[in-house]
Order: structure tokens, then C-alpha cells, then sequence
């Protein structure tokens, strides 16, 4: 299984976070120390209470250097009760790190050294121990030695837990940002292509109008009123349709999926339409049945698109539009155009790329291609989606 990062395991300390560690290792020490009776010769005295506190100071690089630390206040251990505390400390520090390889030789070390000092050191101790002394000195030194280790893998484990989740919320975190900016990038999209199917067949319309309008010297005044009227309707539905999608850029409108969306039925509307705006189209429809809602308005999209494009590129040339299929074989879309003058409309050629993706996202396919000066495109949308 692989170790976590040091990080993990030994988060940096805080200042009382050192503090309370000493408290708690001094705390050991003095336990240790008023556990004996005393009597001991000043220079034994002064030799526990120097190395006790050369192990206070260089456990405080326990997390440096773990195994040595740890090594080096075990061994002090065994000649100074002041040292006991450092040892404890980097006993559970080392544990902390939960590698057996390492746990397993330091607990051996710290067992023997407390053996030493109870066969050797201690002076409290009587000069010919009992099987049940030495039974119970073995059980104390080794149970005190497991609760150290225990402790110490304690906290190395819930701090790799703790350390786990913190990571996991912010991967999670950052997953719920990228799919927010996914939504909004999609939803962009989305609002876009429907913005560039409505808007440019309106104002492709209304341009044609107002150009055919301005070449007329024989109409009447009544037939230009008439045809501005045409022109004013249709400059009125392209600002209700933007007055919708921006709505739903505002956050305040209705969503473009939830608002009234033009479907199969509308098709007859939409060539009227056009014809009434001074384009030439044939309409044959020779599909048995209505199709699904949904593959409706793709349907309705892929020849609105047609017409908007012979409107701005192929103006005064028919237009042919053929509609076959069933519920079986699906349904072919087809419009055909001769090449015309261009009508100085602009134009990116966005338009067939939406066109391309909302037919894939319904399992169908779409294409374009010439045949010597006449303009093709065709389309297959399946029954359902």
C-alpha cells in the first residue's frame, strides 16, 4: 500500500501546539521521576537531568530525522528518567508515520531500555527481583509501549482521514466548477445556435425586402406602404425573438427549451412565408405521418436554414424543397438552389455548423455539396430520437 506524503502524516505545528507536547513530555518525566525513591549521589542527579534535557531539545527535530531522534532519546532513556517524556514523544511522533518497518525495531529498543533500567538502573528496585516482580515490570513496560504505538498510529490515521476528505471536497469542488462552466459554456452554445435560427432568417428576410424595395421605381404608394408595412412586421418579430433570448442571458426570461418552439406543422407557415417575401419555392412534402416533436424542429431548423441561405446567396433562384420518408426508413430533407448573386448579406458560415450538431445530437446526419451550379443540401433524421 502506498505511505501518504509526509504532509499528511506530520502536519506543520502551531506554537501551542509544541507547547502542549513538551507540557505533556515533562508530565511523563516528572511521573517517572517521583516514581523513585531517591537517594542518588549528585553526579547521578546531574547526569539524568543533562541528558534529560540534551533529549528535550533535539526532540523537537523528531520529524526531521524520525528514526534517529527516536533512537537516540530510547537509548538516553535507559540511564535518565528526564529523558523518558522525549522518548515517549518520539516514539508516538515515529508511530504517526504508521511504517512497521520502522515501529517494529524502535518498540524492541524501547522495551529493552526499559528493562535496563528496571534490572539496572533503577536503585529502588531489590537486589533480587521476584518471578512475579519481573513478571509485572515486563507487563507494565510492554502494555505502556503498545498504548504509545496505538496512540500514536491513532492520530496518523485520522490525520490521513482528515487530509482524504479535505482532498476529496476540493476535487470535488473543483468537478462542480468545471461542470458549472461546462453548463454555461453548453448553455452559451444552445442560445447562440437558436439566436442564429431565428434572428438570421428574420433579418435575411427583411434585408432581402428592404433591397428589392430599394431597386422598385414602378410601385405605387400604396404598394410601398405595403411593403414597408411587411418589412415593419418582420423587424418587430426579429426584436421579439431577441428580446427573448436576451431574457434568458438576463436571467429573467423564458427558456428557449421551455418557450413555444416551431414545429412540423409549422413548415407550411414558414415557405408562405418566405414566398410572401418575394422568394421562389417549390414545397413537396411526401412524408407519411408526423414525425416526433423534437425531430419536427430539427426538421424545421434544416430547411429554415435552407431558406436563409438562398435568401442571402441565391437571390431570384428557386428553391426546391423535398421532404420523403416514414416512420420505417426515417425521414431525407432536401433543398436545391441554383447559385445566385450574393445579397452583400454577411455571413460566417456558422449557421451549418449549428445545423450540423443539432441534426448529430438527434442520430441523423447532414451534408451539403454542389452538382455543377446548383447548391445541395440534404439531410436524414430518424423517426425517433
Amino acid at each position: 500500500m502506498q505511505q501518504p506524503a509526509r504532509e499528511i502524516n506530520q502536519p506543520r505545528l502551531t506554537l501551542w501546539g509544541h507547547v502542549w507536547r513538551y507540557l505533556v513530555a515533562l508530565g511523563i518525566s516528572a511521573l517517572g521521576m517521583t516514581s523513585s525513591d531517591g537517594g542518588w549521589p549528585d553526579w547521578r542527579f546531574a547526569m539524568d537531568i543533562s541528558v534529560g534535557v540534551v533529549c528535550l531539545v533535539i526532540v523537537f527535530w523528531r520529524r526531521r530525522w524520525p528514526m534517529t531522534i527516536a533512537a537516540l532519546t530510547t537509548l538516553a532513556g535507559a540511564f535518565s528518567l528526564l529523558a523518558a517524556g522525549a522518548s515517549s514523544l518520539a516514539l508516538v511522533s515515529l508511530a504517526t508515520r504508521r511504517r512497521w518497518r520502522e515501529i517494529i525495531p524502535l518498540a524492541l529498543l524501547t522495551f529493552a531500555s526499559g528493562m535496563f533500567w528496571f534490572t539496572v538502573m533503577d536503585t529502588s528496585a531489590p537486589a533480587t527481583s521476584t518471578f512475579a516482580v519481573w513478571g509485572l515490570n515486563v507487563g507494565i513496560n510492554a502494555v505502556v509501549v503498545a498504548a504509545l504505538i496505538a496512540w500514536g498510529m491513532y492520530i496518523g490515521s485520522r490525520r490521513e482521514l482528515i487530509a482524504t476528505l479535505r482532498q476529496r471536497a476540493e476535487t470535488a469542488e473543483a468537478e462542480q466548477s468545471l461542470r458549472m462552466a461546462q453548463a454555461r459554456e453548453t448553455e452559451r452554445r444552445r442560445i447562440a445556435r437558436e439566436m442564429h435560427d431565428v434572428l438570421a432568417h428574420r433579418i435575411s428576410h427583411i434585408s432581402m425586402q428592404a433591397g428589392a424595395l430599394s431597386y422598385r421605381e414602378d410601385l405605387s404608394a400604396d404598394q410601398v406602404r405595403s411593403e414597408v408595412g411587411t418589412i415593419r412586421d418582420g423587424a418587430h418579430r426579429a426584436l421579439e425573438d431577441l428580446r427573448a433570448v436576451l431574457g434568458v442571458l438576463r436571467g429573467n426570461g423564458e427558456d428557449p427549451e421551455t418557450a413555444p418552439q416551431p414545429t412540423y406543422a409549422d413548415l407550411g407557415r414558414l415557405v408562405d412565408e418566405a414566398r410572401a417575401g418575394g422568394m421562389n419555392i417549390t414545397f413537396t412534402d411526401d412524408v407519411l405521418g408526423e414525425p416526433p416533436e423534437a425531430i419536427g424542429r430539427s426538421i424545421y431548423r434544416v430547411v429554415q436554414e435552407g431558406i436563409t441561405n438562398a435568401r442571402k446567396h441565391a437571390r431570384g433562384a428557386l428553391l426546391r424543397i423535398s421532404l420523403h420518408g416514414s416512420e420505417e426508413h426515417g425521414i431525407d430533407v432536401e433543398l436545391r438552389n441554383r447559385l445566385g448573386f450574393d445579397s452583400h448579406t454577411p455571413g460566417a458560415g456558422l449557421g451549418l455548423v449549428g445545423l450540423t450538431e443539432r441534426v448529430d445530437l438527434a442520430g441523423g446526419h447532414i451534408g451539403h455539396r454542389m452538382e455543377s451550379d446548383v447548391f445541395i443540401l440534404e439531410a436524414w433524421l430518424p423517426w425517433g430520437q
